[in-house]
């Protein structure tokens, strides 16, 4: 608490008058009003060579402090907690402190991590070898148990390798066996956060390796969907074997993360509505970790999944809420991409998350050709309106 207290004295030190000026959204003053009524602003709205300078800032403004490539950074932390891997202000203290953080490294390092790892390997080669043996026998009410009580005995030991406190809020509302349960997306342990809960039908690409072996194993138990790299490019293949899943009542809900990436514990970014054309109900399910004892969140451009996974377990604690939401259903006259935004806000409410609009693709891919399109159409639009072209 006194680290805590320090550090925000220091954050509140007297700035500079330089620095006092008002940046309505971030380290620069951005103007968000229309392209035509700034232009006009400036100079009348007929074309003159100045113009570049306003696509320039433009350019200038998407790219530094963003809303998109913020959401894929660790979160901040709020106060000091011997973890210190998110904020600068963490690194040193005092003496004194330092030697308590060199301790709680030891102990995280020396101690915990080796016991967390055994744990994991147990899980993992338990997973593996009883969904093995489950797989063998003839489909039925008892294999369908058997698979059950694997699945959930597994995931409950590796949240333990984890050191997993999660709370579950408001049970009533678990996702039903024939429905989809869309949740948000911090990290690959989002998976294993619910089905410690309950079991799930997971959806997702073939994988080699370790995660391989696992797919393989499981979907001899679980009707787990797995696809080939080639199938799941294809939509239309995609939702026929959603749609055929979800019409049996006796399998298992399916666990989607709409997002299709992860995001850093602090928004929900657009859903992707394929998972809203299939029909059938949805369960919404809002996930949200305290990054006080563990950061969570998978930066995949910058950590490799062996990487990321030893951050996980050697932190203090993986703790977490999540709350099972109300059932909702596509209402008449409702498009699919109207309903993924429903959803996604009632889940953005309900975890306390910002809400954004942006693909989460974005952080990965190119800027399309159909964006840059857009505002030359625009401003050429602007141009002939205002005669400036004939």
């Amino acid at each position: 608490q006194w680290a805590t207290i320090r550090i925000e004295k220091g954050v509140k030190k007297p700035q500079p008058e330089m620095l006092k000026t008002p940046a309505a959204n971030g380290i620069i003053e951005r103007h968000e009003m229309p392209m035509e009524k700034e232009i006009a602003h400036l100079h009348g709205a007929d074309f003159e060579f100045s113009d570049i300078f306003y696509f320039c800032r433009k350019g200038f403004e998407a790219i530094v402090e963003d809303e998109v490539t913020q959401r894929f950074s660790s979160e901040e932390l709020v106060s000091w907690n011997l973890l210190t891997r998110t904020n600068v202000n963490f690194h040193y203290i005092s003496l004194r402190l330092t030697v308590v953080w060199g301790i709680g490294v030891i102990v995280r390092y020396c101690f915990l991590l080796p016991l967390r790892f055994t744990l994991a390997a147990i899980g993992i080669t338990s997973m593996i070898v009883g969904t093995t043996m489950v797989g063998q026998l003839p489909n039925s009410s008892v294999k369908n148990y058997l698979s059950e009580v694997v699945h959930l005995t597994c995931s409950r030991i590796l949240v333990r390798a984890l050191s997993g406190t999660i709370h579950y809020h408001n049970k009533e509302n678990k996702p039903q066996k024939g429905g989809i349960c869309v949740a948000n997306h911090t990290s690959p342990i989002d998976a294993i956060i619910l089905t410690n809960d309950g079991c799930y039908a997971m959806v997702g690409q073939v994988h080699g390796g370790l995660m391989g072996v696992i797919q393989r194993a499981t979907v001899k138990a679980c009707p787990h969907v797995w696809f080939e790299r080639s199938e799941i490019k294809d939509r239309h293949l995609v939702t026929k074997r959603l749609r055929e899943h979800v019409a049996d009542k006796s399998k298992l809900p399916i666990l989607i993360f709409p997002e299709g990436t992860c995001i850093n514990n602090t928004s929900v970014m657009m859903f992707k509505k394929g998972s809203f054309e299939i029909g059938g109900t949805i369960y919404p399910v809002a996930i949200k970790y305290d990054p006080q004892f563990g950061d969570a969140f998978w930066n995949s451009s910058k950590y490799n999944i062996v990487s990321y996974l030893l951050r996980i377990m050697t932190s203090w604690a993986i703790v977490c809420n999540v709350w099972y939401m109300p059932p909702m259903v596509r209402e008449e006259g409702e498009d699919a991409v109207q309903f993924a935004n429903r959803v996604r806000s009632a889940i953005a409410r309900q975890g306390g998350l910002t809400e954004l609009p942006w693909d989460g693709g974005l952080k990965r891919a190119k800027v399309k050709d159909t964006f840059r399109e857009e505002q030359q159409k625009n401003y050429s639009k602007m141009l002939v309106r205002n005669g400036s072209i004939g």
